[in-house]
């Protein structure tokens, strides 16, 4: 619990002293936790006013039987109801005519009202629970999340991998043996005439169905139709490989299928196109004749 200040806490037991009617010091030892609870001190009776002595009985002459009475007279009280006057047996007086059944009439007061204990007309009580720094109306909390600065984070990578891409690419280009042939001449064709690598799996795909469904049925199926529908086969919003079993399984059997076909076309293909084995019939594939050989 933060500490409250001291002008603060000062005020609070000034407010608090005035409406209680104690000492400022001890309410303050009170909110301190210094001292004992403060009591409020019960509110005394106002004193009941005394009535003015009467300067002398007025006497009246009772009816025949009847001893005469004194009647007294009250004073005048400001703001308290008049009093109220009601008749007393009184013991036979030794006075009068000896019938023994006088009445006299005696003056009762009523009894005064206390003010109730409390605080003054219009003072409300307030209590000051704590004080706390300010803040923002809104509490916004910052969630941790996964996602960083485009720069430096992910154009170094990318700049890294082209950099070193492009030194296996010259390296491979010094090693490795590739003129340009000759220009194609239409009268003689090169048997066995094969596509380059990145075609050789529909090329390898062409030997087994008919071109309709080989050059375009599996290839819009598989390549567009397939590939957009996996993301709505496989909703997972996970990044983690082990989250996504089911997309890494589809992506691994078309990657599977597609080396397969390329590896049987560059190694397993001879002339004609006809099945031969590499290391009795050779390699017929341009770009590896110059750096595989079987023989």
């Amino acid at each position: 619990m933060p500490e409250i200040p001291e002008d603060l806490l000062r005020r609070s037991a000034e407010a608090k002293a005035k409406a209680l009617g104690v000492p400022v010091e001890q309410v303050l030892a009170e909110m301190k936790g210094e001292g004992p609870p403060v009591e409020v001190p019960a509110a005394e009776p106002a004193p009941a006013p005394e009535a003015e002595a009467p300067q002398g009985p007025i006497e009246q002459e009772a009816p025949t039987g009847e001893p005469a009475t004194l009647i007294e007279e009250a004073p005048a009280v400001e703001e308290a109801p008049a009093p109220v006057a009601t008749v007393v047996e009184e013991p036979p007086a030794p006075e009068g005519n000896g019938s023994g059944n006088g009445k006299a009439a005696a003056l009762v007061t009523p009894r005064p009202k206390v003010p109730p204990a409390g605080l003054p007309e219009g003072v409300r009580t307030q209590r000051l629970l704590t004080v706390v720094k300010a803040r923002a109306i809104q509490d916004v909390k910052a969630e941790p999340t996964d996602k960083v600065n485009t720069w430096p984070h992910l154009m170094l990578i990318e700049f890294g991998a082209l950099l070193a891409v492009t030194g296996i690419l010259v390296i491979l280009s010094v090693i490795i043996h590739s003129p340009l042939l000759d220009p194609a001449n239409f009268n003689a064709t090169p048997n066995p005439s094969k596509a380059p690598w990145y075609f050789l799996g529909l090329q390898e795909l062409l030997s087994y169905f008919d071109p309709q469904i080989a050059g375009v049925t599996v290839p819009t199926i598989v390549g567009m139709l397939g590939f957009m529908m996996i993301p709505y086969v496989d909703k997972n919003p996970s990044t983690r490989p082990s989250d996504r079993k089911f997309a890494i399984l589809l992506y691994s059997m078309f990657l599977a299928g597609a080396a397969t076909l390329t590896m049987l076309g560059v190694l397993f293909r001879g002339k004609g196109f006809n099945f031969s084995y590499p290391w009795r019939d050779g390699i017929f594939f341009d770009d590896l004749r110059d750096w595989v050989d079987f023989e």
